[in-house]
């Protein structure tokens, strides 16, 4: 168990640039999408170094100070309705053996996410262009949408798992070197 010093200090450190990385979505705004999911990549991060637990504090403290801090509400909205705690949900999601069961829990925890973020978009912020592209795809739009949407879950959900990878080969141990 790592000491409560380094806990706080790697917190703060991963806060600030999730941050940074949320408010970057506002600066640019053709990465509101991707800025998101490396802020969660952040969180896994914590979650190897600490724990969950201390993962969930740090997800919680980034979700509210987006939320008043970023420029762009709907890439803030997207990191806390999913991209924020799935990294973390992960490795929970991982100590399941069954591999069918595995992925549909996995596709089923992303496809509520992604309607509740979607239902809280165009219901709760009143942005009802989203609605408006998506009939633009005709009748069967909006299950275009989410079939397109879970092809590119399972690239960003491969994608955690390389970057887990290749965190704990490559760069942990280089922090872990004794001086």
């Amino acid at each position: 168990m790592k000491d409560i010093s380094y806990r706080v200090a790697l917190g703060g450190i991963v806060s600030a640039l999730c941050l940074v990385t949320m408010f970057l979505a506002g600066v640019i705004p053709a990465l509101y999408i991707v800025l998101p999911m490396i802020a969660g990549f952040l969180m896994m991060i914590i979650s190897i170094e600490v724990n969950t637990a201390w993962a969930f504090l740090t997800y919680i403290s980034v979700s509210l100070l987006s939320l008043f801090v970023t420029f762009d509400k709907e890439a803030a909205l997207i990191f806390i309705m999913f991209f924020g705690h799935y990294p973390i949900l992960r490795f929970y999601i991982s100590k399941i053996k069954f591999k069918p069961l595995k992925a549909v829990i996995k596709s089923a925890v992303f496809n509520v996410c992604i309607l509740a973020y979607v239902y809280v978009t165009v219901y709760i912020m009143g942005l009802q262009q989203l609605l408006e592209e998506l009939d633009g795809f005709g009748k069967y739009g909006a299950v275009i949408m989410l079939v397109i949407v879970n092809l590119i879950f399972l690239l960003y959900d491969y994608n955690l798992e390389i970057c887990h990878i290749y965190y704990r080969a490559r760069i942990m141990p280089k922090f872990r070197r004794k001086k």
